[in-house]
């Protein structure tokens, strides 16, 4: 009740802030197509920055607030962080303000009208700002996973952003409640850090003495390291269900398969963004893309669970 509580009055100071900034349309954000704010988002995201991610998405027509909102908390947790380089100076790599931004990066997306003052990384208005900027030129929105890649060239980082994002996205009405459950970001984490490694058909990890992984024997490490136990093969796992229903949203967490219900031949791990983490082929590592694609076979999604009862694996 206290959560609901304090995701209402959150609202309510986001509505008041909107209003105060003079954003054009108030609820405009929540009602087009981009998405609406989760509890998650309404109770971490502090109002004025939520405002400013909102309104920075709309200058990249396409781009989900939410991505934004998800380097904002990975690079400075929206501004509060005490690291070097938030509020004043720079980091061990030189980058600078809530966005981090190298100084010569932020230079080459940001102007300076004349008599204005100069943008300044520090400022969050400018810093979200010029992160749109930088995004829409690094491929946002059609190409999401380029464009955060371009903001940080590490696989580990597009996860997390991605990952973040969608636990602000809410599917349904504003300030629901969808988080995955926890055991989905530890499995999600785990998979992070086997980005890169090859594919091994049978692998079942380092851990194990293989090099790398095949397909089930990511998703099956992954969560056992969660602490769910899965079946060895993509159609074992597919069977243990529970079945995502047809239409319904996908969560970070989900597994999702490709074939036919008594042919599944391939899983990933959803991460969010549309993007999922998987082991593909002989030849390729593990590694992050779409799971939907041209040609694909895309047969559904469980959402593994410690309560789910293995007898028909």
């Amino acid at each position: 009740m206290a959560k609901a509580t304090a995701a209402v009055l959150a609202c309510l100071t986001l509505l008041m802030a909107l209003a105060a900034a003079g954003t054009a349309s108030l609820l405009s954000p929540f009602t087009g197509t981009t998405s609406m704010a989760s509890a998650t988002a309404l109770s971490d995201i502090p109002p004025d920055y939520l405002t400013l991610y909102i309104d920075a998405a709309q200058t990249c027509p396409g781009l989900d607030w939410t991505v934004l909102a998800a380097i904002g908390k990975v690079e400075s947790d929206h501004g509060r962080s005490d690291l070097p380089g938030v509020r004043a100076g720079a980091n061990h790599a030189g980058a600078e303000g809530p966005m981090q931004f190298l100084p010569a990066t932020f230079t080459t997306v940001t102007s300076r009208p004349p008599g204005s003052p100069a943008p300044s990384p520090y400022d969050p208005h400018d810093a979200i700002y010029a992160a749109a900027t930088y995004l829409c030129r690094s491929g946002a929105p059609t190409d999401i996973h380029r464009a955060v890649y371009a903001y940080n060239h590490a696989e580990w980082y597009v996860s997390q952003v991605l990952t973040q994002a969608a636990l602000y996205a809410s599917p349904g009405s504003l300030g629901a409640t969808t988080d995955p459950a926890p055991a989905a970001l530890e499995a999600i984490n785990y998979a992070q850090g086997q980005l890169g490694l090859p594919y091994e058909w049978g692998g079942t990890g380092p851990t194990h003495g293989d090099a790398g992984f095949d397909c089930s024997g990511l998703t099956q490490a992954a969560y056992t390291a969660a602490g769910i136990p899965l079946p060895r093969t993509a159609q074992a796992q597919y069977n243990r269900g529970p079945l995502v229903p047809p239409g319904q949203p996908l969560r970070p967490g989900d597994l999702v398969f490709y074939g036919t219900p008594t042919h599944i031949h391939h899983v990933g791990l959803y991460i969010g963004g549309g993007q999922m983490i998987d082991a593909p082929h002989t030849g390729a590592t593990i590694r992050i893309e779409p799971y939907h694609y041209p040609g694909d076979d895309y047969a559904g999604a469980t959402r593994p669970t410690a309560a789910t009862e293995m007898a028909r694996a």
